[in-house]
């Protein structure tokens, strides 16, 4: 592959206080932010969010001072409903074509949870596939950890299969690594190679960048158009051997690569 040597990568930690760990100490107290986030229902910052909003009450009373601190044995609502620290899931999907990658559509379009069933409907997708972009897709109700994937200093590595409308010359592939200027700033691809599958204009592209449509927006610049996109790498998640629709938990192994105990 042509591309800019490669980028060290951040490593995440996980230092997460379980349940087992809070449970052994009832005045043990942990942030509020830390609670919502290992609730599942969205990162820290997310909650932080929420806290400064007005929308968090603890013991019925509303909290809007940030680090203020909680125990297990308090009861914390967010917009009037309690949660609690709940056992974190994990989930690999080969999303297919077609469907909307959150957790409900205001135009009642097909999303990747009506693919799964009702036990894991309290999840939701870690960042957005377009509607037609297959591939690689990781659903959990682990906020933080989502909020390490997520954020852009992390420089998460994502792999894609690309077909497009034409073939690309020298030239264009030389400037999508280089960098081209984007309305919202420069993009460049860390790496790009073609890839001689078969007689159609397939490549194969390394991108750190998390931009709203970046791959689609990056080759539309040179004049190209994408037909097919598909992400095969998420950090370090394949979708190989899955049939696309499939989804299955994710094992030790790649738990592990994602910095959560096992």
């Amino acid at each position: 592959m042509k591309g800019r040597k490669p980028r060290r990568t951040a490593k995440s930690s996980h230092n997460k206080t379980s349940k087992s760990e809070l449970l052994s100490s009832e005045q043990e107290k942990i942030r509020l932010n830390r609670f919502i986030s290992n609730s599942g229902l969205c990162s820290r910052r997310a909650a932080d969010d929420l806290i400064s909003a007005g929308k968090v009450k603890v013991n019925g009373k509303l909290v809007t001072e940030m680090g203020t601190k909680v125990s297990l044995s308090d009861k914390v609502q967010v917009d009037n409903k309690i949660i609690s620290p709940e056992k974190k899931v994990y989930l690999l999907m080969n999303k297919p074509g077609g469907v909307i990658c959150t957790t409900k559509d205001e135009k009642g379009r097909r999303t990747v949870m009506d693919i799964l069933p009702a036990e894991y409907q309290h999840l939701y997708p870690v960042g957005r596939l377009d509607r037609n972009t297959t591939g690689v897709l990781l659903i959990t109700n682990d906020g933080e950890l989502t909020q390490k994937l997520l954020h852009p200093s992390k420089k998460i590595k994502k792999v894609y299969k690309v077909k497009l409308d034409r073939s690309l010359t020298k030239q264009e592939m030389e400037s999508l690594v280089n960098g081209v200027e984007l309305e919202d700033g420069e993009s460049f691809f860390d790496q790009l190679a073609e890839l001689k599958e078969d007689k159609e204009p397939r490549y194969g592209i390394e991108i750190h960048s998390g931009k709203n449509r970046i791959i689609r927006r990056m080759f539309e610049s040179v004049g190209a158009r994408v037909i097919k996109l598909d992400r095969v790498l998420f950090h370090t998640l394949e979708r190989r051997g899955m049939q696309r629709g499939e989804f299955r938990p994710l094992r030790d192994k790649e738990l592990r690569t994602l910095g959560v105990k096992v």
